[in-house]
């Protein structure tokens, strides 16, 4: 037996209000929508990944969600023009990435990053 996949689930009030963070801003594709359940794909390749955390580095907070991106400071200003406040970061850290810590619509700490 092998793990084939690993979804993370958000628990939220209304599906709809994630379009705009993870889709729109994010260019999430929505793989699927019941109005109860909505999930985001990305494109690529992905290994599952579970990480365990007693603090989000840095002496931050864990985030809920990390999400690696491609363009950060395109990630960035399209966060801040849709009304999403940055919490922390953009931040050069020592163990490679470069990242910015934002809240969903839903008030979950997201961790959005890139490798260097």
């Amino acid at each position: 037996m092998a793990v084939r996949r690993i979804v993370a689930n958000v628990a939220v009030d209304r599906v709809d209000a994630a379009k705009v963070f993870y889709g729109d801003v994010l260019g999430m594709s929505v793989a699927m929508d019941l109005g109860w359940i909505m999930t985001f794909t990305a494109k690529g390749s992905m290994t599952p990944q579970i990480s365990m955390m007693t603090e989000g580095g840095s002496g931050t907070p864990v985030p809920d969600l990390s999400i690696e991106v491609d363009d950060l400071p395109d990630i960035q200003r399209k966060m801040q023009a849709a009304g999403f406040e940055i919490e922390y970061g953009p931040a050069s850290e020592p163990w490679g990435v470069t990242r910015f810590f934002v809240r969903d619509p839903f008030g979950r700490l997201v961790n959005i990053l890139v490798h260097r």
